[in-house]
């Protein structure tokens, strides 16, 4: 999502606390470092897993266990094959009285020994069945018999019912890619974009980084890829996230979209309690590899603190409230009673007293917030005043379960004029009016006046799928297990009893008034130059692109290559993210969606002398390219993360890189993603349209450029979110989505040749009503 921006604006400053002749003592201490944070994680995990009952086994597989050993022996056999006679031996002798329970005993540590043994056998195969990605490099809705087998092996070694963390212990590591390999890749995506004169002096400068400085770099991420979980994923985090100076508005949030407030807040906790139980099911890429759940852990009671250089991301165990922001005040929410979590009627209430309450907001409180829009060096010294003088107000915003804001205004999809209705949705949703979301926290929940809902999500903690996952999670349990009495309220009944929700004052200086102006005077600006459109495609979705044999996601990034064209009439680096989550502690990597197959398709169809089975032949090469790399991509031979640890080390090395230098020099003009849909069967797009999300958006990565993101919505629809820049005079989110619309349905005749009814590829427009003509066939 958002990563895009982050990736090409990071700046390092890295400081050597080791002698300067010595250049590799900062190195190993990072690596160092590195592996301790990682097993200190995973000790936490384990522990965790000792204390839920999850980890290495439930306990009740122990008790039965001892308990076959115990019939067994009863049954005069032994299943130990006399090693718990000699363990017998070995116990100290209490009597011929106690010659029973030194029986009991040594079943009980035989039992140990063995339960201990098979677990450790079943994560043994298990992390090498979960090594093998052969089945990725299988043709687009092929499996082949070995797949089939090494499916359901990973089944059956997986047990019957898997909880959310069970793969964690697993899952293999991330690996390190040739280095020549990665630099071929590098040079080839390249390609497309540079003029020969620039081709030819990159090739070079990737000639001179082969020969002289790669090995050694590579030397060291073989090393931190050893001795910690995940090469590349900590240093992502802290140097792409926490240590980027600027704003998080709309440089590292997101927006998810949805409809109805009412039992959002409940069914938020609800996730909540789930997760901390583990009982939310573990992720499967199509429907048979698990994937990493780490990401999970930091949902919840977060938030990123500022620092001068570099931020920090604090998690705690449990908060029992939510911060809510109302026409510039701040309460407290409790969440939980004596009786445990609040009812959604309760919290109803609850919300309702807030809405109700006439004070006003007290001085320097009502743009408060807009302080965590600052540049973060500025925020977080002006954080360390606002502690000073409001701590316990600050430690209830921050320590939070989340934070919700009760907007004034309504928003969402309105009859009267639909396409406006949706931008401003989702400029509301990713920028607000600059000081109603404390961006700092893992996610801010927006209820609009009129019930319409969405999120604003920080970014560093996690990606887009996680956040995704809850989002669905909650509007399928608002929808199918909550509802709504016949009055429109929560269902339920009141409680009187229930405190006032509490009122947060902030007790600060007058002197800190010109920071707040200035800081909401920056976020309005940014807010400002933020241009979005939201469009759905409705002439076809994923159905007919499945049944051209192809995959959605490869035919929609084609097709962004040929509206993006059209735009600029020019191609460009395009940016789109893809997950890693295939490897312990993974999160994204890049895939280069302008290949030179794709770049071929495009100048096809702006050719009229090209025939359409020229461009179907062309477009069906640059698929295949687009698959391959993507499968590249998520099988960790990616190029973009191996680069960018290479530069990490070339900096902690002091190593001078041109090569480096100019590869994280480059601007992604078209940066992309697709937000996944993972629990489709809980919904029914046609009968409930209103618990459906729309998926969400984010901020371009270039001055110039755009961000692009898109959902399949059931089978027959596809939700575009495009962001650009209002100052750039290159670009234009409207006319953008013209294109799209166009591409996509120009790109769907190929394979309508033959049809009586289908939408020409040159595009016949009806002037009047600005649609495409024709209808599409199921044909192909």
């Amino acid at each position: 999502m958002a990563e895009a921006h982050q990736a090409v604006g990071f700046h390092l400053s890295l400081t050597s606390d080791g002698a300067e002749v010595d250049l590799s003592a900062p190195m190993l201490k990072e690596i160092c470092l590195s592996g301790l944070r990682s097993w200190k994680r995973r000790l936490s995990r384990f522990w965790n897993d000792i204390l839920t009952g999850v980890y290495p086994a439930s306990p009740l597989s122990w008790l039965f266990l001892f308990g076959a050993i115990q019939l067994a022996w009863f049954l005069q056999l032994d299943p130990s094959l006399g090693l718990m006679d000699k363990i017998k031996e070995l116990l100290p002798d209490w009597g011929g009285q106690h010659h029973a329970l030194r029986g009991a005993l040594a079943a009980a540590l035989f039992a140990s020994c063995l339960w201990g043994a098979l677990i450790f056998t079943l994560h043994v195969a298990l992390r090498l069945l979960l090594s093998y990605h052969g089945w990725l490099l299988e043709p687009y809705g092929t499996m082949s018999s070995p797949t089939k087998t090494w499916l359901a092996l990973v089944r059956i070694f997986s047990g019957r019912h898997p909880m959310l963390f069970s793969y964690q212990h697993s899952l293999p590591r991330q690996p390190v890619p040739s280095v020549q390999e990665t630099v071929r890749k590098y040079l080839e995506s390249v390609r497309p974009v540079l003029s020969d004169e620039d081709f030819n002096w990159t090739a070079v400068l990737a000639h001179e980084f082969l020969k002289l400085q790669a090995s050694l770099l590579q030397w060291y991420l073989q090393l931190k890829s050893w001795w910690a979980s995940n090469y590349v994923s900590d240093w992502w985090e802290e140097f792409v996230y926490l240590r980027s100076r600027n704003s998080l508005m709309v440089n590292s949030n997101y927006y998810l979209m949805a409809a109805r407030a009412g039992n959002a807040v409940h069914a938020l906790l609800l996730y909540r309690h789930r997760l901390s139980r583990q009982e939310i099911l573990p992720t499967l890429l199509m429907e048979m590899r698990p994937l990493c759940s780490a990401q999970y852990e930091k949902i919840f009671n977060t938030t990123r603190v500022p620092g001068v250089q570099k931020d920090h991301i604090r998690h705690l165990c449990d908060s029992r409230h939510v911060a809510v922001f109302h026409r510039g005040r701040f309460f407290r929410v409790g969440t939980h009673s004596r009786n445990g979590l609040l009812s959604p009627r309760a919290l109803e209430q609850q919300f309702q007293r807030i809405l109700d309450d006439p004070s006003p907001a007290c001085p320097h409180e009502e743009h408060l917030a807009a302080l965590t829009t600052a540049p973060r060096g500025t925020w977080a010294q002006l954080r360390r005043w606002v502690k000073t003088q409001a701590e316990d107000a600050l430690e209830t915003v921050e320590g939070a379960a989340f934070f919700v804001s009760l907007d004034s205004e309504p928003a969402g999809l309105t009859k009267e004029d639909p396409a406006a209705s949706l931008d401003a949705y989702a400029h509301a949703l990713l920028a607000g009016q600059g000081h109603d979301r404390w961006f700092d926290k893992s996610f801010t929940l927006i209820v609009f006046s009129n019930g319409k809902l969405g999120l604003s999500v920080e970014h560093s903690w996690a990606d887009c799928p996680i956040s995704g996952h809850m989002w669905e999670f909650t509007l399928a349990t608002e929808c199918f297990q909550l509802g709504y009495s016949a009055d429109g309220h929560c269902k339920g009944h009141p409680d009187p009893t229930l405190p006032q929700p509490q009122r947060l004052y902030w007790d600060l200086p007058d002197k800190i008034h010109p920071c707040i102006s200035l800081a909401l005077r920056g976020a309005k600006t940014l807010s400002g130059n933020i241009d979005c459109h939201v469009f759905p495609f409705s002439h076809f979705g994923k159905s007919f692109i499945k049944r051209c044999h192809l995959s959605p996601d490869s035919f929609i990034q084609m097709a962004l290559q040929l509206a993006h064209f059209r735009d600029r009439g020019q191609f460009c680096l395009t940016y789109e993210s893809a997950m890693t989550r295939l490897f312990l502690e993974g999160r994204t990597e890049t895939v280069r969606s302008c290949t030179k197959e794709a770049c071929n398709f495009v100048r096809a169809m702006e050719d009229d002398e090209k025939t359409d089975a020229q461009c179907l032949a062309l477009f069906r090469l640059a698929v295949d390219k687009h698959q391959g790399l993507l499968k590249a991509a998520m099988s960790g031979q990616g190029v973009d993360r191996h680069l960018f640890s290479l530069y990490i080390v070339s900096r902690f090395l002091h190593l001078q890189s041109p090569f480096l230098a100019q590869v994280h020099s480059e601007q992604w003009q078209l940066a992309t993603s697709q937000i996944p849909v993972q629990q489709m069967h809980l919904f029914d797009i046609h009968n409930y349209p209103d618990y459906v999300c729309s998926g969400g958006g984010f901020g371009p990565a270039d001055d110039h450029g755009y961000g692009i993101s898109y959902i399949f919505m059931g089978d027959d629809m596809i939700t575009f979110h495009i962001s650009s820049k209002k100052s750039s005079s290159k670009t234009d989110s409207h006319r953008l989505g013209r294109h799209i619309e166009d591409g996509l349905l120009d790109v769907a005749s190929l394979f309508q040749a033959g049809q009586d009814l289908r939408c020409r590829r040159r595009g016949v427009v009806e002037k009047d009503s600005g649609r495409k003509c024709g209808a599409l066939s199921s044909q192909t």
